[in-house]
């Protein structure tokens, strides 16, 4: 019966026959969860949804806590034929009020502490509860449904799930992806990274972002794998499942943190057989460290909301450190500098096309033929080369370039130089506004100990790179500002330092 429905058929199919297979282990004494005992409890859930008047193309928006109760709403969303849209748990009652304002949900599913403001702003829709232990009037709801629902014919081409971008320049935008996205990628990746039955996933990533839900968890159940479905990244957490896991998908964040804990090293990873990072840039540092305390190379790979995955370090091959790999099959990928493709190790904007490439973003035509080209050629904004041998490297967003006395200077050049200074964690590099030069190069450092200064860092680097690209001024710093994925928020350092030079 769920041959009808185009993602879930196929998410489905790789269980049949191994229905009673553990799916999830949980911790914390909870129960495990089976492939048959979720896409049960997904099938209440799209019945209760169409209780609540949900109708094919309807959005069902979730602002909610992780567990598996919201992979099987997710699930059930889309057997439902309505189109899931995870909002981030860390939104305001403001952001999300634009969110329902854009979207107009039929249904609304939150925390029980957010009921209320939620019921404020949702204009109509049905607000439903869904807490962190699995309980709220959402699975009340779905209990008094039978099992057995038959998922709603959907074409590929038809919507899944819609998700908003950060924001970063001006107001989010709900990037549309279809089932032919979501299901194309998820078998790409599955068979890149070698994925089977045999897989026990450490699942410790948000399921509001596309890592998290669309790659973590499609993966897994397209491969029939099992996953130890953590609520939250804990170093403890992770260290105890790799005993029995092969498999980790992770931000750098989580490497770095695990590499600050004594325990990690070679007779802890024994069992597992692939890292993965993505969701922001690995450092060269990092790959390196983790590689010679574990064994592993980690495999980085390079996606947005609005592509899925388009690019990854090889499976079997040379996974280099400071790349993204190569474009995934059935992914093309070009670099373009004023409307023409540049050559090999040249730095221009990143475009990519193929099955993974977005509808285009809800409610925006404009802006969709900003970025969408009619060709399905999708303008990724990411500044990038690819050398000679085929290898991508993102050097930053385009609008992170900075363009400082007429010269183009790339933030993470800079920040590489920085980074490799004694005493420096980590930088980030922006561009302010300045009276002469239209934009100063400064760098926000994390520094550990006392033997960092500003002076310091300036001294070094003034034989390292041009005297152009050299920062104007140093700021020391504990932590940088980030989102949930682990991403450096440059927006808000630009904010901080914009009145620096006035």
């Amino acid at each position: 019966m769920y041959d009808s429905n185009h993602l879930i058929s196929r998410l489905r199919r790789a269980s049949l026959g191994r229905e009673d297979a553990v799916f999830a282990m949980r911790p914390g004494g909870l129960p495990d969860i089976t492939f048959d005992a979720l896409f049960g409890g997904a099938e209440r859930m799209a019945a209760a949804l169409v209780t609540l008047g949900v109708v094919p193309g309807d959005r069902v928006a979730v602002q909610v806590e992780k567990t598996l109760e919201a992979i099987e709403l997710y699930l059930g969303t889309v057997m439902a034929g309505a189109v899931f849209l995870p909002l981030n748990t860390a939104y305001t009652s403001n952001e999300i009020a634009y969110f329902l304002r854009d979207a107009t949900p039929r249904v609304v599913v939150c925390d029980p502490a957010r009921e209320a403001e939620i019921v404020r702003d949702a204009d109509g829709a049905r607000v439903m509860t869904l807490d962190a232990e699995g309980y709220g009037s959402m699975i009340e709801a779905a209990k008094g449904q039978a099992a057995g629902f038959v998922p709603v014919a959907r074409r590929g081409e038809d919507l899944a799930a819609i998700l908003y971008t950060s924001g970063t320049t001006g107001r989010s935008k709900g990037a549309m992806l279809s089932h032919d996205n979501l299901s194309s990628n998820s078998e790409v990746l599955r068979d890149y990274w070698q994925f089977t039955d045999e897989d026990v996933l450490i699942h410790a990533l948000p399921i509001f972002h596309t890592h998290g839900l669309f790659v973590a968890t499609n993966v897994a159940l397209l491969s029939g794998a099992s996953v130890i479905f953590l609520p939250r990244f804990d170093v403890d957490d992770i260290l105890d499942a790799m005993r029995r896991a092969t498999v980790m998908m992770g931000v750098p964040t989580f490497y770095t943190r695990l590499l600050d804990d004594p325990r990690i090293d070679r007779d802890r990873v024994a069992n597992m057989r692939l890292f993965v990072s993505g969701s922001a840039p690995l450092l060269v540092e990092t790959h390196e460290r983790w590689e010679q305390r574990t064994g592993h190379r980690i495999l980085e790979r390079y996606g947005m909301t609005e592509t899925n995955m388009s690019t990854s370090n090889p499976y079997e091959g040379e996974r280099r450190a400071g790349t993204v790999g190569f474009p995934l099959p059935g992914v093309e990928l070009r670099v373009m500098d004023k409307g023409c493709e540049v050559a090999p190790g040249e730095i221009g904007v990143l475009e990519v096309r193929g099955p993974n490439v977005f509808k285009g973003y809800w409610q925006m035509p404009q802006k969709t033929a900003e970025e969408l080209r009619p060709d399905g050629w999708f303008i990724t904004g990411d500044l990038g080369y690819v050398d000679t041998d085929g290898y991508v490297t993102i050097v930053g967003r385009a609008k992170d370039l900075i363009i400082s006395g007429g010269f183009n200077v790339y933030p993470k050049e800079i920040e590489g130089v920085i980074d490799d200074l004694s005493g420096v964690l980590e930088s980030a590099v922006v561009g302010v506004p300045h009276p002469d030069l239209g934009e100063a190069v400064i760098a926000v450092v994390v520094h550990q100990g006392k033997g960092t200064s500003q002076e310091a860092i300036l001294d070094a680097m003034s034989d390292k790179i041009a005297r152009f690209k050299q920062p104007k001024y140093v700021a020391l710093v504990e932590e940088l500002p980030r989102n949930t994925m682990g991403k450096v928020q440059k927006k808000a350092l630009r904010e901080t330092y914009v009145n620096l030079f006035s």
